[in-house]
């Protein structure tokens, strides 16, 4: 089993990101998902930027992909796709069937969590196309994974995405901008104020989403380190850390510890807790093995 960090869902400020970086050439991490997936207008990294990043890390030895934006909205969008999709050096984690067109046949890819692969068909079909590993949709439940594994395409790898705020949805709309009276295409980048997004409360007080720009996420931490052990008797092949602002480093080497070394994932929720008592850091779906995730 190997450890991969997903993309930034974020936006931070390009010196965040560059020293962000620099510290996950150092991280026990074997995967490194790099690119801009929520929004177009984040413009702090470049092109150029992301590949110089890119490849830093993988003159660690760490794999490289780069993720496509989740929801295009224009030509510019499209030729941003095409550009990741033919950069000719890493591989590329397709997000939208866009660019699993531009992939199909030309070299494999990573079939992203957003694609919406819930059967053992729909995974053969886009295994035709040249995915080598698919990323389990977060709607998916427990036993839906096991039946998925049971048919899984030859020499197809699977992901699982273990840590983070879960992406609920894209729109069109910003919903940043509208908390500011803002239009989006004159946010005022209002996003780079919110490094883990906009917290959204209930009238009583109690969380209830995140803004982050036109995605909205889940108010809790999504946190499977509980179900490392039934995720390895599944033979699950990577799972996924979501990076935050804080912390990442640490999530990263308690997961590490408990995949690795027989450190008991209680001890590893425990320890957790003690840098980050305000998250919810058993999220919404850990259980006792062998129980769906609800």
């Amino acid at each position: 089993m190997r450890l991969a960090l997903g993309p930034v869902q974020y936006y931070w400020p390009k010196d965040k990101l560059v020293t962000f970086y620099r510290e996950v050439a150092d991280m026990p991490v074997d995967i490194v998902y790099l690119g801009e997936t929520v929004c177009a207008r984040r413009h702090e990294l470049r092109e150029d930027d992301w590949l110089s990043i890119a490849s830093d890390l993988a003159s660690t030895g760490k794999e490289v992909v780069l993720s496509t934006q989740v929801l295009l909205e224009s030509g510019a969008h499209l030729q941003a796709m095409h550009r990741i999709a033919g950069n000719g050096l890493h591989l590329v984690e397709a997000n939208d069937m866009g660019a699993v067109g531009q992939m199909e046949g030309k070299s494999p890819f990573v079939a992203g969590p957003h694609l919406n692969l819930y059967n053992p068909d729909a995974l053969r079909f886009m295994a035709s196309l040249g995915a080598f590993r698919w990323v389990m949709p977060l709607e998916m439940s427990c036993g839906s994974l096991g039946k998925m594994m049971e048919s899984l395409p030859e020499n197809m790898q699977t992901e699982v995405f273990v840590y983070g705020r879960l992406p609920l949805a894209f729109s069109a709309r910003c919903f940043t901008a509208r908390y500011h009276n803002l239009q989006k295409d004159s946010c005022g980048f209002k996003c780079l104020d919110y490094p883990d997004g906009l917290k959204v409360h209930t009238r009583e007080e109690q969380s209830f989403l995140v803004f982050n720009g036109i995605q909205t996420q889940s108010a809790k931490v999504y946190n499977l380190i509980l179900e490392i052990p039934l995720l390895q008797k599944m033979k699950v092949d990577v799972l996924r850390i979501s990076p935050q602002s804080e912390h990442t480093g640490e999530i990263v080497r308690l997961f590490r510890e408990v995949m690795d070394t027989g450190l008991p994932a209680t001890d590893g929720l425990q320890r957790m807790g003690n840098f980050m008592p305000e998250q919810s850091c058993n999220g919404y779906w850990h259980g006792k093995p062998g129980m769906e995730w609800h």
